[in-house]
């Protein structure tokens, strides 16, 4: 984690409403005023989720069945477990680039990931220990997707997407355009592994609640594949981290 990363009252310190009115009054373009959008409607679905609908009930809102207490090698445990150290990452790199650039869209859009995935692993963290179920496991990253080959760990990179130690000091080293570029390269990677973790999810859910934030972020997390891309190709370059 980041020294950044300790300091988690400073992803709070603005408001995405206001970062919007702004964009409207200053007259910014459209897609500055959609940067923050996906993310923030996944937070807020997640909130609405909400820790009771996972436990102690049995049943969800709309009234199908939930596992009130999932297992610990559960798909339940394991994604809630997995997508948090997955969405931690994210949230790490944020932090770097927002003190690597000036470019107000790139922190704009670091900001927003900075808030919607360190509240979506509150979540998960938090239905972990309403299950009383340890937040730390010994298995092997998705292991629980039964995806018949593991991912081969390496140099800190622990899941499909997730930068290695050496990318993330590289990318400490860097500033203005090139770390903007090289983050958004980073988080393309990032997010593609995010999403294929949490499809996974959805197709093996047993829980509803679980399993709708688990489509939020699908949602959210490919809607802003395209939106790096778009702003990898403003600035010259392509997806694709370039080879250390």
């Amino acid at each position: 984690m980041t020294a950044d990363a300790g300091r988690p009252d400073e992803a709070v310190t603005e408001d995405p409403a206001d970062t919007a009115t702004d964009a409207v009054e200053e007259g910014a373009a459209p897609r500055r005023r959609r940067m923050w959008l996906p993310a923030a409607l996944a937070a807020t679905v997640a909130l609405a989720l909400g820790v009771p609908a996972l436990v102690a009930s049995g049943t969800s809102a709309s009234g199908a069945s939930t596992l009130a207490v999932p297992a610990d090698d559960s798909p339940e445990a394991g994604f809630a477990r997995d997508m948090a150290t997955h969405h931690q990452q994210a949230v790490d790199l944020s932090f770097v680039v927002r003190d690597r650039t000036a470019d107000e869209p790139t922190r704009t859009l670091a900001f927003d990931i900075i808030n919607t995935q360190a509240n979506q692993r509150g979540m998960m963290m938090g239905w972990l220990d309403q299950w009383g179920l340890s937040q730390h496991s010994t298995a092997t990253p998705m292991a629980w997707m039964k995806m018949g080959h593991e991912y081969q760990a390496h140099d800190g990179s622990l899941m499909p997407g997730m930068a290695t130690n050496t990318q993330i000091a590289k990318l400490r080293t860097l500033s203005g355009r090139d770390a903007e570029v090289y983050y958004l390269q980073l988080m393309i990677e990032h997010h593609k592994g995010g999403v294929e973790m949490a499809q996974g999810y959805v197709d093996k859910a047993g829980n509803d609640a679980e399993k709708r934030l688990a489509q939020s972020m699908v949602v959210a997390q490919t809607s802003e594949l395209q939106l790096m891309t778009d702003m990898l190709e403003e600035r010259g370059a392509a997806p694709g981290v370039p080879a250390s």
